[in-house]
């Protein structure tokens, strides 16, 4: 088994999904490359090879080891630091051993500096072996990232290569106790000292790979006002150079229901040694650059999980026999597993779609950062793919957790009784989906920032936003010649954008017509209260959408792909008229 050769989507993905025309040229420059790879058709061999071993590494050791963590866990806490459990030892050395950890790092620190699609479609090919496998070896790759992007030279030249040699890894640390979503209430501190370093205090809940050895830490300098722009981050060793025993303690390993592989811990700061990263009062921007790769990732993760849970319950489906037959040929069944199909191919074309756009911004936002010059057609190109990774990133997040936790369960009732036993997988697979559900922001953090941009999107023109949809009737698709699943399309994104122009104009409740085209009404918070009741429906209407819009675009790249269309809208139009019908309810 190879979870990417076996899988005709994924190849599929690869060639059309991916906008190489775009994408190799911002990493390759020219050809032939220093390594010797002579032109483009030979360095997409070269990546697909990659996916090869990644996926036959994935089918073949990592599910093996996934059921092992699943039993003996992540490990345990020792005098303050993580010692891995013997499955996870294992995983770490086969991952060292295939130079999993610096795929997309420079070279120059001993990395391969592919493409990110690349390592995303891995931790996707990862996440259907094993959850917590992606969320150990995400946090490698992120910590050289974020050491490139932010430190100086010398601490990014010491730790990036031991990243890549699997020697040392790290986490993120934001969350503390009555501290969720809410950062203004970090009480995490930073002291200011003689020889420039801080003194850290506090406590972090929640952490992922607390005990990896480094860490990126929020906290407030002393004296720094209580809001976003007073929090600060802070480069963190666990053996710093100066302190005798742990800079830092790993206070205990959280017992979870699901994801029993990954360390979630709680972490103590007692006078822990810090270094100052980038600007004081810049650390909540940092960790957003962070937080942006990270969603998507759980998306991408979620849906490897709900590739492998429907694989398992289609493959019961057509060998388990009651009445005379497979109970995948039952009339019922049929349809069920050819939803549950469909679900899951749109939501992957989706997320393909999605992570060739922030393949492209990340790149040339990279290079920005690094040389604050973008030429005019990369600037073009960096704005739109800036605009799809922002529009993007909340609604993966969204829809393929949910997705996640739903189709899995699902997969579980295929099963029947058989299901709920240990010795089948598929209890595991909906026990893990409640990880990614939560993590990086709930599903009701991700909806309140889809409404956000979208209410952002509307208050920069509300005149051109709402004139606009007398001029994109779907009846002009027919005037166009445009073939049947893009007037489709366009006939359900229309009759989206006026019933969310309803919806919206109920809810703020306009004193006059003409203060629907007045931003100074858009400016007003307290007119949304009501409108932020329905951010869970309005964001389900765009994850569909946005859906069909990929949809469409494949179609229209390779026309036996209409087929997927045609079902998808089939499947997500009555959820859609359920919704517009939950917003005429609720705003009565």
């Amino acid at each position: 088994m190879n979870y990417f050769e076996d899988s005709s989507e994924w190849n599929w993905m690869f060639e059309n999904a991916i906008d190489w025309d775009k994408i190799i040229p911002l990493y390759y420059p020219e050809f032939p490359t220093e390594d010797g790879i002579q032109n483009e058709a030979e360095l997409k061999q070269f990546l697909k090879d990659i996916l090869s071993s990644m996926g036959d590494w994935s089918a073949n050791s990592v599910k093996e080891i996934g059921q092992l963590l699943d039993e003996y866990g992540a490990g345990k806490v020792v005098d303050g630091r993580t010692i891995p459990s013997e499955p996870l030892a294992r995983m770490i050395k086969e991952a060292k051993e295939l130079s999993v950890y610096g795929i997309t790092l420079p070279t120059e620190y001993g990395g391969m500096a592919l493409p990110n699609s690349i390592y995303m479609m891995s931790q996707n090919l990862l996440a259907r072996a094993c959850m917590c496998t992606t969320t150990l070896l995400g946090f490698y790759t992120s910590l050289g990232e974020m050491l490139l992007r932010y430190c100086d030279k010398e601490t990014a030249a010491k730790y990036i290569p031991e990243i890549i040699e699997g020697r040392i890894s790290g986490s993120m640390n934001l969350t503390e106790p009555g501290c969720g979503s809410d950062l203004t209430m970090m009480k995490t501190t930073a002291t200011p000292q003689e020889d420039g370093t801080y003194l850290i205090n506090g406590q972090k809940i929640f952490i992922t790979n607390g005990g990896g050895g480094l860490a990126f830490v929020l906290a407030k300098v002393k004296g720094d006002p209580d809001s976003l722009d007073g929090i600060s981050m802070f480069f963190v060793k666990q053996d710093e150079e100066s302190v005798e025993g742990p800079n830092f303690r790993v206070d205990k390993a959280e017992e979870k229901m699901g994801m029993h592989g990954s360390f979630t811990t709680v972490v103590s700061y007692e006078n822990t040694v810090g270094h100052l990263v980038g600007k004081q009062g810049e650390g909540f921007k940092y960790m957003l650059h962070l937080m942006n790769e990270a969603r998507i990732l759980v998306g991408i993760q979620a849906l490897g999980g709900i590739e492998e849970a429907l694989d398992y319950a289609e493959s019961y489906a057509k060998e388990r026999v009651a009445f005379g037959k497979p109970i995948a040929e039952l009339p019922l069944m049929k349809r069920n597993l050819e939803d549950f199909g469909t679900e899951r191919d749109a939501i992957r074309a989706l997320i393909a779609d999605t992570m060739s756009w922030f393949d492209i911004y990340l790149k040339l936002e990279g290079k920005k950062h690094s040389t604050g010059d973008l030429n005019s057609e990369e600037e073009a190109l960096f704005k739109e793919a800036s605009r799809w990774t922002r529009k993007r990133t909340p609604l993966v997040k969204f829809y393929a957790t949910e997705a996640y936790t739903d189709l899995s369960k699902k997969a579980i009732q295929v099963l029947g009784g058989y299901g709920f036993i240990k010795e089948y997988p598929v209890e595991r697979y909906h026990r893990d989906s409640f990880g990614p559900l939560l993590y990086e922001g709930t599903s009701q953090i991700q909806a309140l920032m889809a409404l956000k941009d979208t209410l952002k999107y509307v208050m920069k023109d509300p005149k051109k936003f709402f004139s606009g949809m007398f001029f994109k009737h779907p009846s002009t698709a027919l005037l166009s010649g445009d073939n049947h699943w893009t007037r489709e399309y366009k006939a359900i994104h229309f009759k989206f954008k006026k019933r969310l122009m309803s919806l919206v104009i109920s809810c703020l409740k306009p004193d006059a017509w003409k203060d629907v085209f007045d931003p100074k009404m858009w400016q007003k918070e307290e007119r949304f209260e009501d409108l932020m009741v329905h951010a869970e429906t309005i964001c389900w209407a765009l994850s569909y959408t946005e859906t069909l819009r990929v949809l469409c675009d494949h179609a229209n790249k390779d026309s036996s792909r209409s087929d997927l269309f045609d079902r998808y809208a089939n499947l997500v139009i009555p959820r859609l008229e359920a919704i517009y019908s939950d917003w005429d309810r609720r705003t009565r």
